[in-house]
């Protein structure tokens, strides 16, 4: 795949970039009239002004920076925001504020990262019986033990 097609929906808005040759998620801009203040525990939903046609067989995954997350505490609402292929309305991404500050986005800002990932879609079907591993049914920290 050498390109997705993207539809400029507001002005000013910027098509995702690459921060390097070897990053695997593209850049995610705000696309603000006005900054936008998000206070401490709340989320905002912050417009891209992107709307694009990500290919059958693939999904965009919208990750955290890890310097806006690390740093400033802002990270996507859901944890991992998941882009249907089927979906062509305008990209958001719902910022929480999870420090202590109330903080600030302005047009422009990066504000997460989408990767385009291929997806399987496998029918689901009911069994009696499931195969035996070595793990089994341990939960949570049951690894390495």
């Amino acid at each position: 795949m050498d390109s997705v097609k993207i539809k400029i929906l507001r002005e000013g808005a910027v098509l995702p970039t690459y921060g390097s040759d070897g990053a695997a998620g593209a850049d995610l801009y705000a696309c603000l009239n006005d900054p936008v203040e998000i206070a401490p525990g709340e989320t905002a939903f912050i417009p891209t002004g992107l709307a694009m046609a990500i290919p059958e067989g693939l999904a965009g995954l919208v990750y955290a920076r890890s310097g806006m997350a690390c740093k400033r505490g802002l990270a996507p609402a859901n944890k991992v925001g998941v882009i249907d292929s089927d979906y062509r309305g305008e990209i958001s991404v719902a910022l929480l504020n999870h420090g202590t500050q109330p903080q600030q986005i302005s047009n422009g800002d990066r504000i997460a990262q989408l990767l385009l990932t291929p997806v399987m879609t496998p029918s689901y079907e009911i069994a009696a019986e499931l195969d035996e591993t070595c793990r089994a049914s341990g939960g949570f920290g049951s690894t390495g033990r």
